[in-house]
């Protein structure tokens, strides 16, 4: 096995390196990243040495990386690489590596990357960019419903103490960044060659490690396939603190997405997935373990994608026994590429559908919001509807229990500079779930739910919320 070497501050791991660590990737098996301690990078350090690394990790083509605090040299000589590569520009200078190699055979390999701009420059756009106001309070709709910022916070740090099943379809979320070459000659055709993939974490297996980074205890149950997608969602779920069970069947892979982007456009999307209903024996045995577990539950989350983990007749029985013991249900039925029915999941203390759900449930397709919802709710029988409106913001609609009078009103979109959409319907899903649990008004629940969504979209995959975080955007 052959390995290549390449050290350096890696500030921001930007296309240059990208670019350079495809082509190390290349001519070895191996390639390690060995990244410049706060004190060896010295001025040219803009981000503490632990995020550096972590930022090199992260790289798919990369297989070790390590923080070093010593020559180059003393490096080389204790891991004896096949290859060292530096940039093009120290090709004419004096390289103290090429001794150190030559002594056992090793090779000086010298490569520009492509490099169009540095890793300082790209640092100083971004935080130029963070510091730009995104994230807006609907200070208007706060002070209709006689909100304050710090009962909100007090809400939130209530979820530390609730108890929390979450079920449905895990998918993991693949996103490939491409290099655009240019138009086939053959046909009319765009043709591009992948430069570096990442995954997420996806479906409801984001809505459960959302659950976790806000502080509750999860549960999270699903069906996976017999393969390394599911390896990697089994890890990644235990480093969400999330306590899973994962139910293999060995006849359907789990849910792959994979979005193949350029640019910051998404190009296409590809998904492995089956879509056929579970097994019965896979169904008996959710149903044995969610017997076993409820009356420690503070809330049942369905998180349906409509791949086959949710079978009716298995809903059903899940709703009946939480109803039983008094544990509160929610549940979001996604329907983009594939047909569902939100208005299947009965009795809900909230569901979380898109316009586009909600008529499709109600087979509505020209009334406005309120009559829409008020349609879909004595369908669904549920108590609270939070209708998503993408770019629009967020449509509740309420029943006032002592009065029975029906409410409604609008959140509008409070990120005004979206960088992922995806999933921001899942972090609204559970904090607003949360934060109902918790003894919030359902405006309260759906402003929480709405700010854990403008955090979610202004970055690009799923990442887990955290609770720090969503009090800091409060407060601050």
């Amino acid at each position: 096995m052959k390995t290549v070497l390449i050290s350096g501050h890696f500030n921001v791991i930007h296309h240059g390196h990208l670019r350079l660590f495809k082509y190390a990737k290349s001519i070895a098996t191996k390639l390690i990243i060995a990244v410049e301690s706060d004190h060896i990078a010295g001025e040219d350090s803009h981000v503490i040495e632990s995020l550096r690394l972590e930022g090199v990790l992260s790289n798919s083509f990369v297989d070790d990386a390590f923080i070093f605090d010593e020559s180059v040299v003393e490096i080389i000589k204790r891991i004896r690489p096949d290859f060292v590569i530096k940039g093009k520009e120290f090709e004419e200078l004096f390289n103290p590596e090429l001794e150190a190699l030559e002594s056992y055979g090793g090779k000086l390999l010298f490569s520009s990357g492509d490099f169009v701009f540095s890793s300082s420059d790209f640092l100083k756009n971004e935080l130029r960019e963070d510091l730009s106001s995104k994230f807006i309070l609907p200070n208007s709709f706060l002070e209709r419903h006689n909100l304050q910022k710090d009962h909100l916070i007090e809400l939130i740090k209530c979820f530390s103490k609730k108890r929390v099943l979450v079920i449905g379809d895990l998918i993991i979320d693949e996103y490939i960044n491409c290099e655009p070459l240019g138009m086939s000659q053959e046909d009319p055709t765009i043709v591009v060659t992948p430069v570096e993939s990442k995954k997420f974490m996806g479906g409801a297996g984001i809505v459960a490690a959302h659950a976790a980074g806000l502080g509750a205890m999860v549960k999270f149950i699903s069906v996976v396939g017999e393969d390394s997608n599911a390896e990697y969602a089994l890890k990644k779920l235990k480093q969400y603190s999330v306590d899973s069970t994962l139910h293999v069947e060995s006849n359907r892979p789990t849910t792959l997405k994979q979005r193949f982007r350029s640019n910051g456009k998404s190009l296409l999307r590809v998904s492995h997935l089956h879509q056929e209903d579970i097994s019965l024996l896979t169904q008996e045995k959710i149903m044995k373990e969610i017997s076993e577990i409820i009356t420690d539950m503070d809330l049942v989350v369905f998180s349906d994608f409509n791949y086959g983990c949710l079978p009716q007749s298995l809903v059903d029985k899940i709703s009946e026994t939480a109803e039983t013991y008094g544990v509160r249900i929610v549940a979001d039925s996604q329907s983009s590429s594939q047909v569902g029915d939100i208005s299947r999941f009965k009795n809900m203390d909230l569901i979380t559908p898109t316009e586009r759900e909600a008529r499709i449930a109600t087979k509505n397709k020209s009334d406005g919001l309120p009559i829409l919802t008020d349609n879909l709710k004595k369908i669904s029988k549920s108590k609270n509807i939070l209708l998503k409106l993408g770019h629009e913001g967020l449509f509740i609609h309420s029943t006032y229990i002592s009065s029975k009078e029906v409410f409604t009103d609008q959140i509008p979109a409070l990120n005004s500079n979206p960088v992922d959409i995806s999933g921001a319907g899942d972090s609204l899903l559970i904090s607003s779930s949360l934060a109902l649990i918790s003894n919030a008004s359902i405006w309260e629940a759906g402003l929480i739910g709405s700010i854990s969504a403008s955090i979610q979209v202004s970055r690009l995959g799923n990442r887990p919320l955290n609770l720090n975080e969503l009090i800091r955007y409060i407060r601050d």
